[in-house]
């Protein structure tokens, strides 16, 4: 009996945690996939969505800052979590450094955290990528070390509840094309740091797309 509880206890929380997920992919994807050698990712958009105590202590210009410092955070934690897939050989292309990706948008005067102005063909030439993985994301508690650190010295904590809205996109750079779409909301569950949250975005939808294989 107290088995059956946990167990229904356990599949509430999954469900309370992973059922708000939609995922969109290309009817070619497996064809886009195939034929894509590197990929690149894009700085997301970032909005830290702040309880209007915690807004107070703060200027537009810092929660600016701490929405760059959590977007860069993702960039690299995503990155590190292709890498590992990559070595596992469950990743059928190689993934571009931030490091790269960044230095070469800023060379051609793009900002990194406005890439969304241009078109996936434009920043493509730029990097010489196959595909660019960007969209945005939502927080009410960055995870990032300086924005987290920050945050907690000046108004005592986040409080208990943690929630992010992720919307990311896979296109093709060769034309445009939107070939992944995955959609997901959490509240709860999201660690203690940026990589803790990347493993929570990431572990369902590698499953499911195109440029992973299992």
């Amino acid at each position: 009996m107290k088995n059956t509880i946990f167990t229904l206890l356990l599949l509430f929380v999954c469900v309370n945690i992973f059922s708000q997920t939609k995922l969109f992919v290309h009817p070619d994807g497996d064809n886009y996939a195939a034929n894509t050698a590197t990929i690149a990712l894009i700085p997301l958009n970032v909005q830290v969505k702040l309880r209007p105590k915690q807004l107070k202590d703060f200027t537009s210009e810092q929660i600016v800052e701490m929405a760059h410092d959590e977007s860069l955070d993702i960039q690299k934690g995503m990155h590190s979590w292709f890498l590992a897939r990559q070595k596992r050989g469950e990743l059928r292309a190689k993934i571009q450094t931030p490091a790269r990706t960044n230095a070469l948008l800023k060379r051609a005067g793009v900002d990194i955290f406005a890439a969304d102005e241009y078109l996936p063909s434009e920043l493509g030439e730029i990097l010489g990528v196959d595909c660019i993985v960007m969209g945005s994301f939502e927080t009410s508690k960055p995870m990032s070390s300086a924005a987290s650190l920050g945050l907690g010295l000046l108004t005592g904590g986040f409080g208990s509840t943690q929630a992010a809205l992720a919307n990311i996109d896979f296109y093709d750079t060769r034309d445009d094309e939107l070939v992944v779409n995955y959609l997901k909301k959490i509240k709860g569950g999201l660690g203690s740091d940026s990589q803790d949250l990347i493993n929570v975005l990431m572990r369902k939808v590698t499953r499911r797309i195109p440029y992973t294989k299992f």
